[in-house]
């Protein structure tokens, strides 16, 4: 390869990725591993076959090896660099001919990046026969820009859809799409799962009292309809208006909050603004309590900043995309794994079995 490479800047993953066999001889030392692991709560069941794989891109490394770890499995060897004229090179480490290959790879900060490098992986694999080829994108960048609302503007999230088709993915397996009409926008079966089942378990264990579920738009509604409906609580919306990209106006608030225990849901938390302002009109209408959460932690800009500042108590969010050291300080941000949700999904296609027994 003429390419010269920046070793400063190589990425090597590296893990086995078939499972060795459980026989009944090997019970104990199986037992010894799985309690000796920091994860070992999870108990997981080491898996025989050879042609069902994980790979991970550089976006989330530590969900794919949670998720690894749940069903039992090593994560696959793969190579990535990044040479110094700012190219991607990607070099699957391990026989998958006729496999069953998943790649976990969120397309959050840097997205452009991290959407190359997951076509470069796909488009490895499919040279090196993979049978199937499933994408597991628990974020998906771009899923903001779903139309035209402007003239002569493009539909990325559509053009995102059809480069990962073009690629070579066979099917995709998505978390929390801010629209779900976008599944149309693929080519190719798309499961849709939702991480409010880690949500409500979470929201249930701390059982509030006088408890009303808030979404902070119009948009959000059915979703926080759903996630009312699951926690036998009341339903309110604040009605907003945009005065501007990406800044909002909070105009005021359908439903009785007075003295009330309020939980903001959202789907993606970016620079926080809106959510700020829905929590103070919620206070301000004499909630008693605001908390938040949200599937998506993009949290750019002063999102930090403006959480901190906030009426907010406390803002659940999921590990689909991981937090930056200053999101970790923060006091009030908490986090939840989605990786058991995860690699139920990803059993259940490699198995071919239903995936809606993992809905709430």
């Amino acid at each position: 390869m003429s390419k010269e490479v920046n070793p400063g800047q190589t990425t090597v993953t590296m893990a086995a990725t078939m499972a060795t066999a459980a026989t009944s001889a090997e019970k104990p030392m199986e037992k010894k591993d799985e309690q000796s692991h920091p994860k070992g709560e999870r108990k997981p069941t080491r898996r025989i076959d050879e042609k069902f794989k994980i790979f991970s891109g550089t976006a989330n490394p530590d969900l794919a090896d949670e998720v690894c770890h749940y069903l039992g499995l090593d994560r696959g060897q793969a190579f990535t660099q990044r040479f110094q004229d700012g190219e991607k090179y990607v070099q699957i480490l391990e026989n998958v001919r006729g496999a069953d290959v998943f790649i976990v790879q969120p397309t959050c900060y840097p997205v452009d990046e991290h959407i190359i490098e997951l076509l470069l992986f796909i488009d490895a694999l499919k040279r090196a026969s993979a049978r199937r080829i499933t994408p597991v994108i628990p974020y998906f960048g771009y899923a903001r820009q779903d139309r035209k609302d402007k003239p002569r503007s493009p539909i990325s999230s559509k053009l995102v859809a059809d480069l990962l088709t073009t690629a070579g993915a066979d099917r995709a397996l998505v978390m929390d799409l801010h629209a779900p009409q976008l599944q149309g926008f693929f080519n190719i079966p798309v499961d849709h799962i939702f991480a409010s089942p880690v949500l409500v378990d979470y929201f249930r264990k701390l059982a509030l009292p006088s408890l009303t579920v808030v979404s902070p738009d119009a948009g959000g509604v059915e979703r926080a309809r759903f996630f009312a409906k699951k926690m036998d609580s009341a339903l309110a919306i604040v009605d907003k208006r945009r005065v501007a990209m990406d800044v909002t106006e909070v105009m005021h608030v359908i439903g009785d909050v007075e003295g009330r225990t309020c939980v903001l849901l959202d789907d993606i938390i970016d620079t926080a603004g809106t959510l700020c302002k829905t929590a103070k009109a919620l206070a301000d209408n004499g909630a008693s309590r605001v908390l938040a959460c949200a599937t998506h932690a993009v949290l750019s800009g002063p999102a930090i900043e403006n959480i901190h500042n906030s009426v907010l108590e406390k803002v659940v969010v999921t590990n689909t995309i991981p937090l930056t050291e200053s999101a970790k300080a923060e006091p009030k941000i908490e986090v939840r794994s989605i990786a058991g949700l995860l690699g139920s999904a990803i059993k259940s296609i490699h198995e071919e079995t239903s995936v809606s027994k993992l809905f709430v």
